[in-house]
Order: structure tokens, then C-alpha cells, then sequence
């Protein structure tokens, strides 16, 4: 018996051993470019430094004071809501569909799997360029299309009042190929036998899919929402380049407003600090949303 629990610690302890010899690199890797830049900005939002002088001078909360008041990353908060809230109810519902179309109609449909990805295939910077100059006031396309109906000029870029949606929609252009992408992964889960059960018993496409194929898809939906949720509050590069946060603030987004204050007004200090409220806030709104989302489930 002695002789068996010796044997028992020894394979635990080398499956320890092993263990952390693996898990050492990934570990070193995560501190490095993870851990250590979020301490480290927390501790740099408590200075008041241009970002490349040596010299530092610490100010203690006075950041955090006026990070607490700020009107503008208030309002880039708002906006990164409303871009989350969007992002969530265009590309999800339209990849789902998308996904539904290419699943029921098989391998007819490979040319509009392929046609359907492209927008994903390409960088946001160029993304940004091509819809810059397809929604010009002069010479766009929404332009060049109501002129030849007798309409004038539109500004969907530089009316504040459209700005933001009108990017809401490129950003839906990009991403809900992935998201139809993410939805066939799910359909594939499926097994067929349970798609001709349903058939042989009677049920139509549609009640196939509302009574049994959605429910099963719940779980990867849930996934995709938390997904689109995360990559919508930390969003930058599409809206700096179309817009750069204007006109005004319309299109102003935290990372937008933290890449201003950290490389445009080289105050770093107060940089940190909004990156750092950022950090804060996308935690609490994930924590929050997952809660929502499988508080069902550990129910």
C-alpha cells in the first residue's frame, strides 16, 4: 500500500513538473506583455508626464479626479455603447442568417460563402480609405446617387448627426462575415440525423430551425454577442481613419480619446488614465453581460 502511494506522489509530482514547464513560457510572455503594461498603467495615470521627457511628476488622483468629470470620455462611453448595442443586433441577426442560407442550401451556395467573406479579408485602415472616398460629400456614391435623381449633396460623414450610425453600418460591412463564419461552425455541431428526424416527422425548414436548430445555437450565439460586445468597446482603427472622433465628438470612442490625449496632446498621463478607465469599464460591462447571458444556465 506504501509502496503504491509513493508511486501515486511520484506521478503527480511529475505531472506537476511537466505541467509547469509548459505553462512556464506562456506564463513569462503573459507578464511581459500583458500584466506589466496594465499595472503599468495604472501607476502611470498617477503622473503627469508628455510621454518622452525622463522627468515625471507625481500628482497622486488628480488624473482620476478629472477623468470622473470628463464630459468627452462620457460621451465616448455613450458612443461606445451605442456601437456595441448596434453591433450586437445588425451583425449577429444578419451572419445568423447568412449562415442559415449557406447551411440549407449546401453546396450550391460556396460562391456566396466566398463572395460574403471578402469584407473580412480586409484591413480596417483600408476599409476605412475605400468608404471614406465612397461616402465624399463630392463625388460619393450616396452623393453621385442623389444627384442623378435631382437631390443634392449628402454628408453622411460630416453631419453629426449621422456620423456615427453611418460608421455603425461600415462596421457591420466588416464583421458579420465572421460572425456567419462563427454560425456555420455551430450549424456543423448539428448533427444531420436530427435534421432528417425533424424532416421525416413532418416539420418544415422553418419549424426545423426556430424549434431546433436555434435553440442549439443559443450557446455559440451567446459567445458571439460577448465576442462583438469586447471588440466594439475597444474599437479604434476603422473610426480614426474615416473620422478621427469628429465632427466634434459625434464619433468619439474611448480609444479614439485615449489616442489623442497619449500621441496628440502628449500628456501620457492622462492618457493612461483613460485607458485605464477603459480597462475598468469594458471589464464591468463584460462581467455584467455574461452574468446576463448565462445567469439561466448556473441557475
Amino acid at each position: 500500500m506504501k509502496e503504491k502511494n509513493s508511486l501515486l506522489l511520484k506521478r503527480q509530482r511529475e505531472v506537476r513538473n511537466a505541467a509547469f514547464i509548459f505553462l512556464l513560457p506562456i506564463a513569462i510572455l503573459m507578464t511581459i506583455y500583458v500584466f506589466y503594461p496594465i499595472v503599468d498603467t495604472f501607476i502611470t495615470s498617477l503622473y503627469k508626464w508628455n510621454g518622452i521627457s525622463a522627468d515625471k511628476t507625481f500628482i497622486g488622483l488628480k488624473n482620476w479626479q478629472k477623468l470622473m468629470t470628463d464630459t468627452n470620455f462620457w460621451s465616448a462611453f455613450k458612443n461606445n455603447i451605442i456601437v456595441m448595442i448596434l453591433s450586437i443586433c445588425i451583425q449577429i441577426p444578419i451572419g445568423l442568417a447568412l449562415a442559415t442560407y449557406i447551411d440549407f442550401v449546401g453546396k450550391k451556395a460556396t460562391v456566396f460563402k466566398v463572395l460574403w467573406f471578402i469584407p473580412m479579408l480586409m484591413s480596417s485602415v483600408a476599409i476605412g480609405f475605400l468608404f471614406s472616398y465612397a461616402l465624399a460629400t463630392s463625388g460619393g456614391i450616396i452623393s453621385t446617387i442623389s444627384n442623378f435623381f435631382g437631390g443634392g449633396n449628402i454628408d453622411l460623414l460630416g453631419n453629426p448627426k449621422t456620423a456615427l450610425y453611418t460608421v455603425i453600418g461600415v462596421i457591420a460591412w466588416q464583421f458579420t462575415p465572421f460572425y456567419m463564419v462563427y454560425t456555420m461552425a455551430a450549424f456543423t455541431n448539428i448533427s444531420t440525423d436530427v435534421f432528417e428526424a425533424a424532416r421525416i416527422d413532418g416539420a418544415t425548414r422553418s419549424q426545423y430551425f426556430w424549434k431546433i436548430a436555434f435553440p442549439l445555437l443559443k450557446p455559440s450565439l451567446k459567445s458571439a454577442a460577448i465576442l462583438s460586445m469586447v471588440g466594439s468597446l475597444k474599437y479604434f482603427d476603422l473610426i480614426f481613419v474615416m473620422t478621427g472622433g469628429g465632427p466634434g465628438t459625434s464619433t468619439e470612442l474611448m480609444a479614439t480619446y485615449m489616442y489623442k490625449y497619449s500621441f496628440s496632446k502628449f500628456n501620457m498621463g492622462y492618457g493612461s488614465t483613460v485607458a485605464a478607465g477603459m480597462f475598468i469599464l469594458i471589464s464591468i460591462v463584460s462581467l455584467v453581460t455574461m452574468r446576463l447571458l448565462n445567469g439561466k444556465e448556473e441557475a
